[in-house]
């Protein structure tokens, strides 16, 4: 058997002697995209036994031709066009002095290494193939067999079904190739709301302040609870996932650590049904890190991965001897990420999520190829409706409207507005967004074909009543007592939280994960759509055809729902925290700022003409090409080539 850890991805390591052919260079490239091909969710628990190299043969040869697997490639060639030219410049890094670079790299980990608390314990819990373990409390039947959550897409399997190489993120067809006797169940939201409720009424009991990073996943600093209860962490642990087990009637695996970082890695280390903790003492940690891929590291996604093990990193270990290069090759912001990484360092606080400082509240769907008209205005209005229930849930109004869509060919288009007013309602939220896309549609021309559409409201304005006192001023902020060295920053309470520079690589690669979940889907659709066409040519049965239609149609909304439902569990319970330079930004903008004769763009950050067109089609430039993580990971990244 084969893991992922083995698998060989690294196709930039080529050793001394003649060049190779074009036919090695293929079958290389095509390696690097079969494991590009298993997906974000490799690193899920109960893959370790699977033999990654068959999985990846089957995703490969079973979407081969696809509008998917054409999009899949183009990536591909420009990573590894991209790795090229990053082993060109360490190259060039290496002929020349970086002893200045070295010595400010030991001096930021000497910094890092103040900034240390040992002093919490953090835990992060986990509820184990959350969907599936709920179906099967009302199907005891599926408990000892391989099935799965969702239909066009896995959401969740359970570890039978994982055996066999399947996991979340997964077309269903190919699911059923890997594992032809999986169960798939239809997405019940309802029901798994209410159970994630009754586990969240045990974690209050441990931490009050305990965030929810998703449905089934949550943090908890559990200091205060092992010092008022004298209890281990080890105990507090193994008692919580007692009483979950008990009210629930599922299982949660937890990780605890002196940091939210390991806790987090941690919990999936004896899953599932188990708990795992990393003592907290300085040797531990480090050992800890020393051997973990880095694959392993919440922040850390395919892309990432594949151009640190360019340079010769595969652990967090390996980053040390490449301290010198990281800023160089990958820029400020990576370096002190991967530093921090190779340390062990994160988050020590934790708080509900609720009392992030959101920077927008959006909805998007996914759907078949849509281009009639008035499909497409019914579309809008319902995605304007389902803006207005989450602005009014997160208590917010927009001052800028934003129009996202995709076309058919998978390329990425987007609109803004600045309305006279902060918008909030569905009614206003359509009127604004209709002629942004009309003009698009004119743009276009005839048969515009899309198969995404979302509205997104940014420079938020907050509904929520201010926190006054009896005169009607503002309750002052009291002062901080913190002595860390952790940089932090106040949010609208008055509280003040660390800030990490991982916030923004985690952030990236979770919107890596939702944008494979998009275009999974939608080789799903196309999968299906090819077998409808088949059978619709091979049958003269009418109505046979028209029950296989309706069966589409209901599962073709399921699948909207299932998308719609999952972002907003992302969107809403892990936002990121702010950047500096955005804070603030719920601040009206001036009208100096509006008329300025120079725009950033919000994707790449750079200067751009202040005329719409331009600016549009820069923007449309930055999202086609998957720069929203180049943005994220990058500050700076190659400008010397």
């Amino acid at each position: 058997m084969t893991n992922d850890a083995t698998l060989q991805t690294n196709s930039a390591h080529v050793p001394a002697g003649p060049l190779p052919t074009k036919t090695e260079v293929a079958v290389v490239e095509h390696d690097t995209l079969k494991y590009h091909l298993l997906g974000p969710s490799l690193t899920k628990a109960g893959q370790d036994a699977v033999d990654q190299q068959k999985v990846s043969e089957i995703i490969y040869n079973a979407s081969k031709g696809s509008k998917f697997f054409n999009n899949e490639e183009y990536k591909d060639k420009n990573l590894t066009h991209k790795i090229d030219k990053i082993l060109a410049r360490k190259r060039q890094l290496e002929r020349i002095d970086l002893t200045s670079d070295l010595r400010r790299a030991d001096e930021y980990i000497a910094e890092l290494e103040l900034s240390r608390d040992l002093s919490q314990t953090v835990v992060h819990v986990d509820c184990d193939a959350f969907y599936a373990a709920v179906e099967e409390l009302d199907h005891p039947e599926l408990r000892h067999v391989p099935m799965a959550v969702g239909k066009g897409v896995l959401t969740t399997c359970n570890y039978h079904a994982r055996k066999y190489g399947c996991r979340s993120g997964m077309a269903g067809f190919v699911a059923m190739k890997l594992c032809p006797q999986l169960i798939c169940l239809p997405l019940n939201f309802e029901k798994y709301t209410k159970k994630a409720q009754e586990v969240r009424e045990v974690l209050a009991q441990y931490d009050p302040r305990f965030q929810s990073a998703s449905m089934d996943e949550a943090y908890l600093n559990i200091t205060q609870y092992c010092t008022d209860h004298e209890m281990t962490p080890d105990d507090a642990v193994s008692q919580l996932r007692a009483q979950v087990f008990e009210k629930a009637k599922i299982t949660v695996s937890a990780g605890a650590a002196a940091n939210a970082r390991i806790a987090k890695i941690a919990s999936n280390r004896n899953k599932p049904n188990g708990q795992f903790r990393v003592a907290s003492d300085r040797a531990t940690i480090l050992a800890f890190m020393r051997d973990l891929p880095t694959r392993k590291v919440n922040g850390v996604g395919r892309v990432f991965e594949r151009e640190l093990d360019a340079i010769g990193v595969k652990s967090c270990g390996d980053l040390y001897a490449q301290r010198a290069f990281l800023c160089k090759l990958f820029g400020e912001k990576a370096f002190r990420f991967l530093m921090q990484v190779h340390l062990g360092l994160g988050h020590t606080s934790v708080r509900p999520a609720e009392e992030y400082e959101r920077k927008s509240v959006g909805t998007e769907s996914t759907f078949r190829d849509m281009s009639g008209k008035e499909e497409l205005r019914a579309k809008l209005r319902w995605i304007a409706e389902e803006l207005e229930k989450d602005l009014a849930r997160t208590q917010h109004k927009g001052r800028t409207l934003v129009l996202k869509i995709k076309l058919h060919t998978y390329e990425v288009l987007t609109r803004q507005v600045i309305p006279p007013k902060a918008v909030s309602t569905a009614d206003d939220l359509y009127t604004y967004a209709l002629p942004m896309f009309q003009k698009l549609e004119r743009e276009r021309g005839p048969g515009m074909k899309l198969r995404l559409m979302g509205l997104r409201c940014t420079h938020l304005v907050s509904t929520k009543k201010e926190d006054v006192d009896f005169f009607g001023l503002k309750r002052p902020i009291l002062a901080s007592t913190n002595t860390s060295t952790i940089p932090t920053e106040s949010d609208a309470h008055g509280h003040e939280w660390q800030v990490w520079p991982e916030d923004e690589f985690e952030t990236a690669a979770r919107e890596e994960r939702e944008q494979e979940f998009n275009q999974v889907e939608q080789l799903s659709q196309e999968h299906e759509r090819n077998h409808q066409t088949t059978k619709s040519n091979n049958s003269n049965d009418d109505s046979s055809q028209t029950i296989d239609q309706t069966s589409t149609r209901s599962q073709q909304k399921a699948s909207e729902e299932a998308d719609r439902r999952l972002r907003r569990e992302t969107q809403t319970d892990i936002p990121a925290y702010p950047k500096k330079e955005d804070r603030g930004s719920d601040a009206k903008p001036s009208p100096t700022a509006q008329n300025s004769d120079i725009w950033h763009c919000p994707i790449c950050s750079r200067p751009q003409a202040a005329s719409d067109r331009a600016f549009n089609e820069h923007v449309d430039y930055c999202l086609s090409r998957g720069t929203i993580r180049e943005a994220v990971e990058r500050e700076g990244t190659l400008n010397e080539e």
